[in-house]
Parts: structure tokens; C-alpha cells; sequence
């Protein structure tokens, strides 16, 4: 099975075109699994299938390193826009990719014949509680408190097509984030568990955040995470609609239009290599 190592901003995948590799759908949580082992597979933040679609140009069919299904990633929908370009699979610039049931709209730069950056229509935010899903006895969780073992935090609650806790803490690059994520993405007010960052704002006009995906644990960057970071910070009135949003594989400018009320994020998609692997290993 062929295969391309691809990372935005260090949110890195295994990516599969589905066009021409068959695997079937009971197969794909297992080899998800395998795949993104670090010792023993090829080590990724999961595993992407790239998909015809019906409904849009192409369908990112996306798996988490512990075999489960993820509705969205900014990061790795970059990437998509990045190999179906580069593998001749489209000409346009323009393309359309759905993932989760939801289509995004990516605009591709091209640099030298290949695409360098990639600017993402992400949609719109959801804010309601019961749609993120959080539970809550607002109607919005927007500075919302949430007690994780004895201690009191403060949380903004976002979906991006997954759902975000937003955290905003002081020095949040010596925080254990490998101790305190699993209890935010297991605790029980997350019905489909959570993604949460932890951000600390370093102006209006930047901040910087680390997150810890479900079913993945702290990545270098998450890109719905930097969408719900920055609707976040301007809901709480911390930063501008347009904020660069720093992580520890790089940085993605990010808009909130809220004139429109769409999100969008622009930031790299790099091939880190390719292979091809046993299926079974």
C-alpha cells in the first residue's frame, strides 16, 4: 500500500488515496492504529483517506491515531488540498472537500507547480451548547466554569465541525498538558469527549496555544483548534477578529469574519515523504 507523509505546522498525517487503494471500512480503524504507531508503523497524528465524493471534489475520510473517527481537521484538510494538487488528481485552485458531512472550500497558492499554502473556508462557528456538545445550563459556554478534580477552570466551548474547550491560562508552556487533557477529554459534560486548548494571549493581535486532541493526546498543532481559539478570544474580547495563533509546530493566521460569521485559516501543507507498506505489517 503507497502512502504520503504529509504535516501542517507539525499536525502530521498518513495519507491514503482512496481512489486507488480498496480497504474496507471494518479494515481502517486497525490500520489507523498500526499506521500511526511511532515505534513500530510509520508515527503520524492519524491517518487520512483521500475519497471520491459525490458532493464535492473530494471526501477526507479521516481516522485518530487510537483507530477513531475525527469529523474535521484544519490542518490535515490543508494537506488534502496540497496532495490532490500536486498528484495531478485536480487542476483547480479552487477545490471543494467534504469531510464529516460538512464541504470546506480550499483556495490553493502554487508556487513552482506545487502548492505551498493553502486558505480555508472553515465555516461557521457553533457556539450552542447542545450542538457542540457540551453540557451546560447555558445556553452558550462562553467563560463557562468547569471543576476538573477539585480544580476550577474557566472554559469557552466552540465546534469547528468537532468540538473545542477553550482555556485561557498564564504560562501555558509549563503547564503538564499530559496530565490535565485526558480529564478535560473524558470528562462527563463532553458527550463525544472534547478537544481542548490551552491558550495564553500575547496581545490583540497574537496568541499562543497548545492542544490536546481526542484520541490523539498533545499534537504540534491542531487547525480547528486555532479556528476555536481565535472565536475564543473574541468572545471574551481578548484579541481582533484576525489573530496569528502560534503553536508548537508553527503559526496559522486565522479571521473570523463576523459580518459573514465564517472562520478562515490560512497556514503550510508540507510532504514530509512517501513509502509504501505492508498492510498487515
Amino acid at each position: 500500500m503507497k502512502f504520503t507523509k504529509m504535516q501542517g505546522c507539525g499536525n502530521d498525517y498518513v495519507y491514503i488515496n482512496g481512489f486507488v487503494e480498496k480497504i474496507s471500512q471494518e479494515k481502517k480503524p486497525e490500520l489507523a492504529r498500526k499506521l500511526s504507531d511511532r515505534h513500530f508503523g510509520i508515527g503520524s497524528d492519524g491517518v487520512i483517506f483521500i475519497n471520491p465524493s459525490s458532493e464535492a471534489d473530494f471526501e477526507m475520510e479521516m481516522y485518530n491515531a487510537d483507530g477513531s473517527r475525527s469529523e474535521m481537521c484544519g490542518n490535515g484538510i490543508r494537506c488534502v488540498g496540497k496532495y490532490v494538487y500536486d498528484k495531478g488528481l485536480t487542476d483547480k485552485t479552487s477545490i471543494t472537500v467534504i469531510s464529516g458531512g460538512q464541504i470546506k472550500y480550499l483556495d490553493l497558492t502554487v508556487e513552482d507547480g506545487k502548492v505551498s499554502k493553502v486558505r480555508v473556508n472553515m465555516g461557521q462557528p457553533i457556539l450552542e451548547a447542545s450542538k457542540v456538545p457540551v453540557t451546560t445550563s447555558r445556553e452558550k459556554a462562553i467563560d463557562a466554569p468547569i471543576l476538573i478534580e477539585g480544580e476550577g477552570y474557566r472554559m469557552t466551548c466552540v465546534s469547528m465541525g468537532n468540538p473545542h474547550a477553550v482555556v485561557f491560562k498564564d504560562r501555558v508552556a509549563d503547564m503538564d498538558i499530559a496530565a490535565i487533557g485526558p480529564k478535560f477529554e473524558n470528562h462527563e459534560r463532553f458527550p463525544n469527549r472534547t478537544n481542548t486548548e490551552f491558550v495564553e494571549v500575547l496581545d490583540r493581535d497574537t496568541c499562543f496555544m497548545r492542544v490536546w486532541e481526542r484520541g490523539t493526546g498533545e499534537t504540534l498543532a491542531c487547525g480547528t483548534g486555532c479556528c476555536a481559539t481565535a472565536v475564543a478570544c473574541v468572545l471574551n474580547g481578548l484579541t481582533n477578529p484576525k489573530v496569528t495563533v502560534k503553536v508548537l509546530g508553527g503559526e496559522l493566521e486565522i479571521e473570523w469574519d463576523q459580518e459573514s460569521n465564517l472562520v478562515y485559516m490560512t497556514g503550510p501543507a508540507v510532504v514530509v515523504f512517501e513509502g509504501e507498506i505492508d498492510e498487515a505489517m
